[in-house]
């Protein structure tokens, strides 16, 4: 289903760019090309509002799952607690590279967007934003009131503090029902995502229609920019990632990049974690990796490190703020860095996770959810490139954590360049 949605997206692009440049060079000014393009905004109005529909439960639903399966063994603790501190700091890291290169490239400047009806100005009042009111404001006076508000921060407190007490009271059998339902909302909310997003062709059809009656074919100039941008940031993100490998696996990093080469190129070319993930668990153990060890961080790092993620994030954020010409303060981009941190996790399994992410965050920060819709005409390009990256970024992880715990096994190869080296070295001594 994800390669026709593929398709049919590109389908709605093509026929958005195709209506909108007729509608652009027919109409006879820029007031009737507006009133035009309000039209076209209807149909982009009306998958904006379902995507929003389903942002709060879903947060809701995969933090408490995730949180109430939590175990409470000691090596699963302390491999916990190293694995969750690395995902921290490789996603703190993503997101501050996203924000600061595409606060250089500004890959968004320039195109002038006109926010559509859906795109109501809700959350931190950001201007003035400070210390205070950001804390206060994420503790929810009303759990009911912030998932009507879909106030996603608010969601997230409620979602953590209630998922961490239902993993430390789940052996009392009165819970167990509780547990369970919440487990079972979860496949369903991501069904109801599947079905919701299944509506993204039509939706980037009219904000596509919409942007090119308005601004001419100048708009797909911007599309070459983001696409580029991205992947020089990809690149650089690559870069660090191998250097923190090697600083702590040292020359096996290499053989390890060998290793998940497949698993990585399969990723990429289906944008797909799943796609590549029984091939990595495979490979890592190949590589040495004690199966223990792969099999508890590897599925923690999809769902809590997705450093390709987490720069898609921080890039179609600020994308956002400057095509509608929006002037962030960096005290909220940082604030809005947290945030996006925060709410991505837990939602590595929804289907295009990370454009409902940006889409949940955006409306706190003023920022225009119809800008997602835009992003949505290329996310397939950048999702091959982020899918790839989360793959590396995850084996990395899994590698250093296995070399902590002491669960990784030399190849026969590294144990034979091993021997030599040691050989030469008593030789030369």
């Amino acid at each position: 289903m994800k390669n026709r949605l593929t398709l049919y997206i590109l389908v709605g692009m093509v026929l958005g760019v195709i209506v909108g440049y007729i509608c652009h060079r027919t109409v006879g000014d820029a007031a009737e090309a507006k009133t035009i393009a309000g039209y076209f905004s209807i149909i982009t109005d009306i998958f904006l509002r379902l995507v929003k529909m389903i942002i709060a439960p879903l947060v809701f639903a995969t933090l408490v799952s995730g949180l109430s399966g939590m175990e409470g063994s000691s090596d699963v603790r302390r491999i916990g607690l190293r694995s969750v501190g690395w995902f921290v700091c490789a996603s703190l890291f993503s997101l501050a590279l996203g924000l600061v290169l595409a606060n250089l490239l500004q890959p968004g400047a320039g195109l002038h967007m006109v926010q559509t009806n859906a795109d109501v100005a809700t959350g931190l009042n950001t201007a003035g934003l400070n210390f205070k009111d950001f804390v206060t404001h994420a503790f929810p006076t009303s759990i009911m009131d912030a998932m009507a508000r879909n106030d996603i921060l608010q969601i997230l407190v409620f979602s953590v503090l209630f998922g961490v007490v239902l993993s430390v009271i789940k052996t009392d059998p009165r819970v167990a029902p509780l547990i369970a339902g919440v487990d079972a909302l979860v496949p369903a909310m991501l069904k109801l995502t599947d079905y919701v997003m299944r509506l993204a062709p039509v939706g980037v059809f009219g904000a596509l229609a919409a942007a090119i009656t308005v601004h001419g074919l100048d708009v797909l100039m911007t599309y070459g920019k983001l696409i580029g941008s991205f992947y020089v940031g990809l690149v650089l993100l690559w870069t660090a990632l191998i250097l923190v490998g090697y600083a702590f696996l040292g020359r096996p990093i290499w053989a390890l990049l060998k290793a998940i080469r497949e698993p990585a190129m399969l990723a990429f070319s289906t944008a797909s974690s799943e796609a590549a993930y029984p091939r990595l668990t495979e490979k890592l153990e190949e590589f040495g990796v004690d199966k223990k060890v792969v099999g508890f961080t590897l599925p923690l790092g999809y769902a809590f490190n997705l450093d390709g993620s987490m720069m898609y994030q921080a890039f179609a954020a600020i994308f956002i703020a400057q095509a509608f010409g929006i002037d962030m303060p960096l005290s909220a981009q940082i604030t809005m860095l947290l945030v996006l941190m925060l709410s991505s996790k837990g939602m590595a399994g929804v289907a295009r996770g990370s454009v409902v992410v940006v889409a949940a965050v955006a409306p706190m920060f003023h920022l225009p959810p119809s800008g997602v819709v835009l992003i949505l005409a290329i996310d397939q390009i950048l999702d091959m490139g982020r899918t790839a990256t989360n793959v590396i970024g995850n084996s990395i992880a899994t590698a250093v954590i296995a070399k902590w715990e002491a669960k990784r096994v030399p190849t026969r190869q590294e144990a034979n360049v091993e021997t030599v080296f040691g050989q030469l070295q008593g030789e030369t001594k």
